[in-house]
């Protein structure tokens, strides 16, 4: 993570990471529920998962964090 800031590289993984997660566990939920019954270990292992997977994904970048100081100061001069 060349010329980034690791704290605000954390916060956007990390926020991305938890809307992953609830994605996978509301998607869980309501396929068990359409089966009858909710297996919570089911849902809580895909959710944690769908977080770890997101947090990997998001080592190669993120749209939310610039990778570099140029392209945050082209930003602040167009806002």
């Amino acid at each position: 993570m060349k010329n980034r800031n690791i704290k605000e590289w954390l916060q956007k993984a990390g926020i991305r990471a938890i809307k992953t997660m609830a994605q996978a566990a509301i998607a869980g939920i309501g396929a068990a529920a359409a089966l009858g019954e909710v297996n919570w270990k089911y849902v809580v292992s895909a959710s944690v998962l769908a977080g770890v997977l997101s947090l990997l994904t998001s080592t190669a970048g993120i749209p939310e964090v610039p990778e570099n100081a140029e392209e945050t100061e082209d930003k602040e001069e167009t806002i």
